[in-house]
């Protein structure tokens, strides 16, 4: 551990969430004594006022802008408006009030949903900008996409020291489990552990089964973001993922295996599978500032099954 953030005042924007905690968890192992979260229910950070009345408060060297408005396929097609709106202004206004205030760093924190719909895989983060996102989360895709662009173009002309990060999907104790809002992973263990509960014979999974996806631990991921946030100092944006792919139909099966589930996998192909693949090439998050994954996948998953049991 590099030091870089002992006398440092950090603003972990999310910093309740899921992906949240494991940050500042991270931090308080590098001896960060000052971590701050600005809290919901005091400031709004859609409004730029709210967001100046933070940091006049809070006083930070560094922010790492976790927050965001997310979601599975069916959230973001429910609300592909406010989830572009709300991502955009924040992140806007958060880095054009830090510039303003000549803060040290600000790390943005962009989805693997701004990639285009069909990026050769493994995905290369220059090829972030040769084609439109999957339609079903385009609108949030493209909301942080944006940060990039500003991000890059303030470094240009301000000289603003903004790096921009792109997770692969998220999974781990804690994860969202509401079925209105969660991701896959979290989706289907609720799913089969309900119906060992229920009685069930079987579950019925969106879609085919047949695309493919990458996950990352969230301990790892906020790892990640923390190296990147004491070594990177550069323009270009960096994947954080664990690099490998494995097919929905396959995930399902680990997960009813896991849980104990023994029915019917059934598939309802009338729901959207959303991107075909996803899998991003981690080389460059290697070389720029010494980021693995190190947790296994069938590791974490036990592991997020046990928490979401012993929570239920």
């Amino acid at each position: 551990m590099s030091g870089f953030f002992k006398d440092k005042r950090v603003v972990v924007t999310g910093g309740a969430g899921f992906l949240g905690k494991y940050v500042i968890e991270g931090l308080e192992r590098r001896g960060c004594e000052n971590i701050l979260v600005p809290e919901i229910e005091k400031f709004d950070l859609t409004k730029m006022d709210n967001i100046v009345r933070m940091y006049d408060e809070m006083n930070p060297d560094v922010v790492i802008h976790l927050a965001a408005v997310v979601g599975g396929i069916g959230a973001n097609q429910e609300h592909p408006g406010k989830f572009f709106y709300e991502n955009l202004v924040m992140g806007v206004q958060l880095i054009e009030a830090g510039r303003l205030r000549n803060i040290e760093k600000f790390v943005a924190i962009g989805t693997i949903c701004a990639y285009p719909k069909f990026t050769p895989v493994p995905f290369k983060e220059d090829d972030i900008w040769n084609g439109y996102p999957e339609e079903t989360n385009a609108a949030y895709g493209l909301a942080k996409k944006m940060l990039l662009a500003q991000s890059q173009a303030y470094r240009d002309e301000y000289g603003f020291n903004s790096i921009f990060l792109l997770p692969v999907n998220l999974y781990g104790p804690g994860d969202n489990f509401d079925p209105a809002s969660s991701h896959v992973i979290p989706a289907l263990i609720k799913k089969c552990v309900d119906a060992i509960e229920a009685g069930d014979d079987h579950i019925v999974c969106w879609g085919t089964g047949e695309v493919s996806r990458e996950f990352i631990y969230a301990s790892d991921a906020a790892e990640g973001i923390l190296l990147a946030t004491e070594h990177y100092n550069g323009s270009e944006p960096v994947n954080i993922g664990a690099g490998f792919e494995i097919k929905i139909n396959e995930l399902v099966g680990k997960i009813a295996k896991l849980t104990g589930f023994d029915g019917e996998i059934r598939w309802d192909s009338s729901k959207p599978d959303g991107q075909p693949r996803r899998r991003l090439d981690v080389s460059r998050a290697k070389e720029f500032f010494g980021f693995e994954a190190k947790t296994s996948f069938d590791e974490g998953l036990k592991a997020t099954i046990d928490w979401y049991v012993s929570k239920s």
